[in-house]
């Protein structure tokens, strides 16, 4: 009944930017990909925010636990029909790329970096040594930025805005904590935890089914602002 009462969001059927940014500590700072397939952003939506781990180093000799944390956003990629942009309201610099990719890669102007104007949202790339394939990327996040930033809008319209909502709206919360130590995994937006943490990281049964409790937790907070609405 309540599938039949809340209406699916517009963006379910979206392909995706998930791009991800380190806590302290790590050699990885920054990383992002493309998702695509069916109804993609439907399944993945849940996962920004922070993610923290817990756990013990093999080369920590006292035994005591280490936090970690990872930045998670997860932004709709938007189609041409959902949004536009002025190639006026863009300043498109190239500059040689750093850090690894060989010889090409840093001896060439082969990074991008394009910058909104008119929001100041800034999108780079350098990890092709095609600077045009380096332009196609940065312009493919620049969008789902952009086309995030525009629905945290029309989100923050609404009278009782979803507290499960996520996207850049979420991204300092603090929504999942992975305790190696204790074999265990919590969502904090729910309060459900589940064990078998090695389980749950290969993507079992065990992730289905906590998406599936966020779903089904996100569908009611739905249903109640509908109801509030029109009372």
């Amino acid at each position: 009944i309540i599938l039949l009462l809340v209406p699916s969001e517009e963006t379910d059927e979206n392909d995706l930017i998930l791009e991800v940014t380190a806590g302290v500590g790590g050699g990885l700072r920054h990383a992002s990909a493309s998702i695509g397939g069916s109804e993609a952003y439907r399944h993945m939506k849940f996962e920004g925010g922070v993610h923290r781990v817990q756990r013990v180093p093999k080369t920590e000799k006292q035994g005591r636990v280490h936090t970690s944390t990872m930045t998670v956003a997860i932004l709709p990629q938007p189609t041409e029909i959902n949004l536009v942009i002025n190639p006026k309201d863009l300043r498109i610099d190239t500059k040689r790329a750093s850090g690894a990719g060989g010889q090409h890669v840093n001896t060439t102007d082969s990074a991008v970096r394009i910058v909104h104007l008119p929001t100041g949202v800034v999108s780079e790339c350098q990890q092709e040594r095609s600077q045009l394939k380096n332009k196609e990327l940065a312009m493919t996040k620049l969008r789902a930025k952009l086309y995030s930033m525009h629905l945290e809008e029309e989100i923050n319209k609404r009278q009782n805005a979803r507290k499960i909502q996520i996207g850049s709206k979420g991204r300092s919360e603090k929504i999942r904590t992975y305790n190696f130590p204790q074999n265990r995994v919590t969502d904090h937006r729910i309060n459900k935890t589940l064990h078998d943490l090695e389980t749950f990281m290969q993507g079992d049964y065990l992730l289905d089914e906590l998406v599936q409790s966020l779903k089904e937790y996100a569908d009611y907070e739905s249903l109640v602002e509908i109801i509030s609405q029109k009372v």
